[in-house]
């Protein structure tokens, strides 16, 4: 028998522990975008995030004497926050299994809600295997992110407070997507009673599982996703949320890094408080959605899911919302190495405030300058990259080159005088993202075959649980099976970036 979200929803026990958080008129947002927007403050929830919700629902229902065993979740991240609490409240015990590379300052939170964290394996899967097996070996309750009926109902009250706190036309309600438990329920709520209100769901290029899921027709699961938006990393959405969005949801938008980090900042400049990656998806949705249907007037709401910032991610947000907003352009200018000419080129540059200026004297007759400027929009940049071009200087457009924005503009100033090389081997350049926990650097290190020489390495701490480094390395024409069999074994995403003309330009 199917299962009645609109009546599991309505009866969902959720105001134990949770708030009826505000619907937020974006004032300074909906001017830009000449749009009425809201945002539904899922943010202001005790714990952060809309996850105790249905934790907390899924808890409830549980007979005294499930309770008297106690429940278990594995989690490094809101969910946990959200079944300690919940637990905590009902007079329960908690035990939440936590990768042992989870950051310090998520396990003393968790603990200090009340929950029992044990410490097990390098990932997320690991820590889930090792949760099932205490979950049958103690008798416990496994308490699902997302894949319960449950802890879908309790998702599903945000859709029935919009619904109340909002009773004029709503155009469409964007919601970010990990495994589906949240859009799962709003939809369920709001398709019921409103179907004509879009329910338009919202997931990271990177981890798009729904997305793929819906266009397959059937679940499909991720080799790798992207670790900026973690919330919302999941590999395989729910057997139970899937057939909800099949059946609710519109259609899904698929946003990139610096969309997310501009949509961070729109939520600071109305509210002034700080979104975590995931709970902004939302508002990166709207934002494209608004461009590309250039909609007028229309009421538009963003769930904001999440807020457990780290605060050492803050200077990676800042520096990539301007290019998620648009307000900076990255050019690769050459001009002749001959007096006046670094002068001349500045005076192109008119008004045009400067962001960074890298310039360094090169050998031949060419020189090359590594140029930021701030603009007003994307076409800005196209005209002066135009304009550099009409006067003789030879211009690559930087703006959207990822190598560019996480390297090398932090290392433009110098090139080697000789790279030694031959026919037989040149210099490979590869970015490469991987869990941020002890030994993954060594790991990296270890797996290489020691004859291959590292002959270039920029990293950067961004305050996240991932790491970014881009390597140059010298590998025998021989031995590129030997260099593939070490890619494909080592287990991190990798970019091969040795085409790259920027790399080409200042680096090589």
């Amino acid at each position: 028998m199917p299962t009645d979200y609109l009546e599991r929803i309505l009866k969902a026990r959720v105001y134990d522990v949770a708030i009826e958080s505000p619907l937020d008129f974006a004032a300074s947002l909906s001017k830009r975008l000449g749009n009425r927007v809201y945002f539904k403050r899922e943010d202001l929830q005790p714990v952060f995030s809309f996850k105790l919700r249905g934790a907390y629902n899924k808890m409830a229902q549980l007979s005294p004497e499930l309770l008297k065993k106690g429940v278990i979740a594995a989690s490094a991240g809101n969910h946990a926050q959200g079944v300690a609490l919940g637990a905590s409240k009902l007079g329960t015990r908690a035990i939440i299994v936590m990768p042992e590379t989870t950051p310090k300052v998520k396990v003393d939170a968790v603990k200090a809600r009340g929950g029992v964290v044990v410490l097990h394996g390098e990932t997320y899967d690991d820590a889930y295997a090792h949760a099932r097996e205490l979950e049958a070996e103690k008798g416990l309750t496994f308490i699902h992110p997302f894949n319960d009926p449950d802890v879908i109902a309790g998702q599903g009250t945000i859709g029935m407070e919009i619904l109340r706190q909002y009773q004029q036309p709503i155009e469409a309600i964007f919601v970010a997507i990990g495994g589906g438990g949240l859009i799962a329920g709003v939809a369920a709520y709001v398709k019921r009673l409103y179907p004509e209100i879009k329910i338009i769901g919202v997931e990271p290029k990177d981890a798009d599982a729904m997305r793929q899921s819906l266009q397959a027709g059937k679940r499909i699961r991720l080799e790798q996703v992207g670790l900026f938006a973690d919330g919302v990393a999941v590999r395989e959405v729910g057997d139970l949320t899937f057939p909800l969005c099949q059946q609710y949801v519109d259609e899904i938008l698929l946003v990139d890094t610096d969309d997310t980090c501009a949509a961070i900042k729109d939520c600071f400049e109305d509210t002034r408080s700080i979104l975590e990656p995931a709970g902004a998806l939302a508002i990166a949705g709207l934002k494209q959605y608004v461009a590309r249907e250039n909609c007028r007037d229309k009421t538009l709401m963003a769930i904001a899911c999440g807020a457990n910032m780290n605060f050492d991610r803050l200077r990676f947000v800042a520096e990539r919302a301007e290019y998620g907003e648009q307000r900076e352009a990255i050019f690769a200018i050459t001009i002749p190495e001959a007096r006046g000419s670094l002068k001349k080129f500045c005076e192109y540059l008119g008004r045009h405030n400067i962001t960074e200026f890298s310039y360094r004297i090169a050998e031949g007759s060419n020189a090359h300058i590594f140029v930021g400027i701030q603009i007003q929009n994307r076409s800005e940049a196209s005209q002066l990259a135009q304009t550099f071009t009409e006067q003789g200087f030879k211009t690559l457009d930087l703006t959207d080159d990822e190598l560019t924005k996480l390297h090398l503009r932090h290392m433009v100033g110098g090139r080697p005088p000789q790279i030694p090389s031959s026919a037989d081997q040149q210099e490979l350049l590869y970015r490469f993202e991987f869990p941020e926990r002890p030994g993954a650097l060594m790991k990296f290190l270890g797996c290489m075959n020691p004859a291959w020489n590292i002959s270039l390495f920029h990293y950067r701490n961004h305050g996240a649980d991932y790491g970014r480094i881009v390597v140059g390395m010298q590998v025998p024409q021989s031995e590129m099976d030997d260099w593939q069999g070490f890619l494909d074994n080592l287990g991190y995403r990798y970019w091969d970036e040795s085409d790259n003309p920027v790399y080409q330009l200042f680096l090589q």
